[in-house]
């Protein structure tokens, strides 16, 4: 095995500093439609308007209750994620249409606008909202990067199609880099709740403390208790066709190779509902789908600025707002989906890289994406945004 190469990493990376404080590595202008009707609107402005972006999605409207409250919450931390440098949002009514605005100024951040389409018009929404992002894009391309420290990125992680190299390889590298990202007293985060079935109890052990374990085994247990009232069988979900044909034969099985990627020595500091943001550095659990571009939505919503992906078997997912990097150990994978594969670490398992080594090439890939460089996914325009649903619309 090649012997541990002695090298100092980078721990600064040229960044967008927004208003609030907080740090991008994008400068995205976001055109975000409220509501499923106002879809084509959004759409329309970004056709418009060169280098906007419309995000649309299939909710908003006839929601209630706390699956009302999380569809706002995801929606306000989307636009006032720190990749954003503006944002133009349209709904069909003004009210709710203003609640986003007001709920991203909240947040500290500035160029923000909504408008609606309710008595004046698609037409005229869209006249007067392409002028605001033709007026936010010309500021946002005078937007200049600059030298920030690493405690500035947020990272996320999850992994997507595991099979037995993942847990062997790929997500220990994940947990190798989050290992140093927490020593160095970084912003950092995972989740997956339904794949941390059958290791729950290790996951409970690598809380800080004993709040943020009860609490996370209040977040595992809601979500138990949610399959059990259904009469469900996961089977065949948990784990995928995906996994089994790559090794996995048991939810257990992919539990521990999931739990890999927070490291030997991060300890979580609290739980975060779907969407909400950290209260202060460190790791933090977050109550999430497993299901790939669902949970990137949310730790986006969140405003977590870079996402770390291991895959075994080929996951191709990618984010609007948050860049997503991904990596395998498995040199099938390496070689056939190479155009969806930022860091290849089968080496690993070749006995031709040392576990530190392979962090080392996938901090420089983070590095590297955060000082602008595209992943993959980017390239090969991979936009997925899927808000969670808790419950049927009225």
């Amino acid at each position: 095995m090649a012997a541990r190469t002695k090298t100092k990493l980078p721990r600064t990376f040229q960044g967008y500093r927004r208003e609030n404080g907080r740090v991008g590595i994008r400068n995205h202008v976001v055109i975000m439609p409220l509501d499923d009707i106002s879809n084509a609107a959004a759409e329309a402005v970004a056709a418009h308007i060169q280098g906007t972006m419309a995000i649309p999605h299939h909710y908003g409207r006839l929601q209630f209750g706390e699956d009302l409250e999380l569809f706002f919450r995801t929606i306000i931390g989307t636009c006032a994620n720190p990749n954003v440098a503006a944002c133009v949002v349209i709904g069909i009514e003004d009210e709710w249409t203003d609640r986003i605005v007001q709920g991203v100024k909240a947040l500290g951040r500035e160029k923000i606008a909504g408008f609606s389409i309710e008595l004046k018009g698609q037409m005229e929404c869209v006249r007067q909202a392409s002028w605001k992002a033709w007026e936010y894009k010309l500021w946002a391309s005078e937007q200049k990067r600059e030298k920030c420290d690493i405690t500035d990125l947020w990272v996320s992680t999850k992994c997507g199609e595991s099979d037995t190299t993942s847990g062997l390889a790929s997500n220990p590298t994940v947990g190798n880099v989050f290992d140093r990202l927490d020593k160095l007293g970084c912003t950092i985060s995972f989740g997956e709740t339904t794949e941390i079935t059958g290791g729950e109890h290790i996951c409970a052990k690598r809380a800080a403390t004993p709040e943020a374990a009860a609490e996370f085994m209040r977040m595992f247990d809601r979500y138990q208790d949610l399959v059990k009232a259904q009469g469900a069988d996961l089977f065949g979900s948990q784990p995928t066709k995906g996994n089994i044909r790559g090794g996995l034969t048991t939810i257990e099985e992919k539990a521990l190779g999931n739990l890999q990627k927070i490291g030997k020595k991060c300890k979580y500091v609290g739980c975060l509902e779907p969407a909400e943001s950290p209260k202060g550095p460190g790791l933090w659990f977050m109550d999430t789908s497993s299901a790939a571009a669902e949970a990137v939505t949310l730790w986006a919503a969140a405003g977590f600025a870079c996402h770390l992906f291991p895959t075994g078997q080929g996951n191709v997912i990618g984010n609007p707002i948050e860049p997503v990097i991904k990596l395998t150990a498995n040199p099938k994978t390496a070689q056939l989906m190479k155009e969806h594969i930022d860091v290849d670490v089968s080496g690993i398992l070749q006995r031709e890289l040392t576990l530190d080594q392979a962090g080392d090439k996938l901090w420089d890939m983070m590095l590297r994406v955060a000082n602008g460089r595209w992943a993959c996914a980017e390239v090969m325009n991979h936009n997925e945004f899927v808000l969670t649903k808790l419950y049927p619309s009225a």
